[in-house]
């Protein structure tokens, strides 16, 4: 079972190899890496590839580590014991099987992808130490302990809000994914628009990159961003001639919202190219 990227996921040799490794090694695998670098992606590509499903557990800040277990609602059983319903008889009844009770049960190998850990708080990768390493858990109204079937592919990834556990990081087998260089990022533009003229990819590229490089940016664009620039500059149908030799410091780009995702940022950008112009006098 190797992973060798996909017709619509470019992976360089290096992901390759740390997917390949983490299942090898049945450890979870941690993504890191700047938003909009993949990350999400990775997991269903993965799936996709090696002909899984995929279970996805997207993390929020009051996402709790019970959430991926399950939830025994003990509120909607004292209720229904008031009215007299028969469901009270069996407590199986009001427990909420979480992700990981859906992945452990599986009859068959699958992809199971805990989505932006690093947005939850500190106790949440210790919380789950136990269970994702010894691929079970105990259910205390039940008396049951679930274990897993086939070990599933984890899948983790993180925008490094907030640093990891030791103890948590000592499981995982980890990657960071670099941000993709020119010749990398052709690759992912082909892959998405494959009959995109390369002039118009040319020029949106060095303009994209010159963005990037602007000091003091508090969020700098990412790949998705790029590739939802791209789509705007072909459905507004803007001629490369519109980006060719616009340095990103003395003029600002059409459609830069796609680009520019705060306020800060683009005030930063009028002052420069303000500035800049006013040097060129």
């Amino acid at each position: 079972m190797k992973f060798t990227g996909t017709d619509k996921y470019v992976a360089t040799d290096d992901l390759m190899l740390a997917v390949n490794a983490a299942i090898t090694l049945e450890r979870p695998l941690l993504v890191k890496g700047e938003p909009g670098t993949g990350k999400t992606m990775l997991a269903e590509e993965v799936a996709r590839a090696l002909g899984l499903k995929l279970i996805q557990w997207h993390i929020k800040s009051t996402t709790k580590a019970h959430h991926g277990l399950y939830e025994y609602d003990a509120v909607s059983r004292l209720r229904d014991s008031q009215l007299g319903d028969e469901r009270v008889k069996d407590i199986r009844n009001y427990i909420d099987k979480g992700k990981l009770w859906e992945a452990f049960t599986a009859d068959d190998k699958l992809v199971l992808l805990i989505d932006e850990i690093d947005k939850a708080d500190i106790e949440f990768p210790n919380d789950l130490l136990q269970e994702l390493d010894r691929m079970e858990f105990f259910v205390y109204e039940t008396g049951e302990t679930i274990k897993a079937k086939q070990r599933p592919i984890v899948i983790i990834t993180s925008n490094n809000e907030k640093e990891l556990p030791d103890a948590f990081l000592r499981r995982c087998f980890f990657h960071f994914i670099k941000f993709p260089d020119k010749e990398t990022m052709q690759e992912i533009v082909d892959v998405h628009f494959p009959g995109l003229k390369k002039e118009l990819v040319k020029e949106a590229m060095e303009v994209f990159f010159q963005i990037r490089e602007v000091p003091g940016l508090k969020k700098k664009p990412s790949t998705s961003e790029l590739l939802d620039w791209l789509k705007l500059l072909m459905a507004e149908d803007i001629p490369p001639e519109a980006l060719r030799s616009k340095d990103a410091t003395t003029a600002i780009p059409p459609l830069y919202g796609a680009l520019l995702k705060n306020e800060q940022d683009v005030h930063l950008f009028e002052r420069l190219v303000f500035m800049s112009r006013r040097e060129g006098r």
